[in-house]
């Protein structure tokens, strides 16, 4: 059933989605496309979405790999503490990036309080290198994975679990066949917005990871060199991370959404 619209929430609503779509409208309007082909076939612009979509993808999987687990126990399973747990999982969703960068610094730098021993013990050095752009992305992203797989699992019934457990199946076979096949459709919309969370993350890299082309320098920072140095360049890149994570979110619109 179609409702008609009042005008006291039409009206902001309008006013809302002008907001934020007249941004993006004025980088189509004002970007270069004369020059746009010959700027995308740029060393540096081509090494710079390489390496974005490569340490983008590989924080989604780690995400996955460490955040649905994580959805579940804060989901399924009851312990003291629980509350402070989701409330310390969601606080890299406001906390500054920079503030986020210089923690995870304090944590894994070469003094920080573990990164002195992965260093001293195995040699491992994360700041300023590609998997400290890696581990800066997943600090950012995983919260919004865990949060999206959290509520998928609170919304399903958990009587389809308790009943493959009573004919027999373990705990990983009743996660594994019911309980993941029932919330796919949040864990593919946590993982999307996961790795858009990641692709476009700038304060929490460029303060652990350094900006370094080739190694470190994700698009987003390349955007913020261009732009002080080349403006039309700095258009060129922005629309190409817009391009990429409308695609993305637009192909899988229809799998993440009810």
């Amino acid at each position: 059933m179609r409702t008609r619209v009042p005008w006291m929430l039409g009206l902001p609503a309008a006013v809302g989605l002008a907001f934020l779509v007249l941004p993006l409208a004025g980088l189509l309007v004002r970007a270069p496309w004369s020059t746009l082909p010959a700027r995308l076939a740029e060393p540096q612009v081509l090494e710079a979405l390489r390496l974005s979509l490569g340490t983008a993808t590989v924080a989604t999987a780690v995400c996955l790999l460490l955040g649905v687990p994580l959805a579940w126990v804060l989901a399924r399973a009851v312990f003291p503490g629980r509350r402070l747990v989701r409330a310390l999982i969601t606080v890299p969703l406001v906390l500054p990036p920079v503030v986020g960068g210089v923690a995870l610094l304090l944590v894994l730098g070469r003094n920080g309080l573990i990164g002195r021993h992965l260093d001293a013990w195995f040699g491992l050095t994360f700041p300023f290198t590609t998997a400290g752009v890696v581990l800066a992305q997943i600090f950012v992203a995983l919260p919004f994975l865990v949060i999206s797989v959290e509520g998928a699992l609170r919304a399903s019934d958990p009587r389809y679990e308790e009943a493959a457990a009573t004919l027999g199946g373990s705990r990983w076979t009743v996660f594994r066949r019911v309980t993941l096949p029932l919330v796919a459709p949040g864990v593919l919309a946590g993982a999307v917005l996961c790795w858009a969370r990641a692709l476009g993350e700038f304060g929490a890299t460029i303060t652990f990871a350094g900006n370094f082309p080739g190694r470190t320098q994700t698009m987003p920072l390349a955007v913020y060199l261009a732009l002080e140095t080349d403006p039309e360049a700095a258009l060129v890149l922005s629309l190409v991370l817009l391009a990429v994570s409308l695609t993305v979110l637009a192909a899988l619109r229809d799998r993440w959404l009810p």
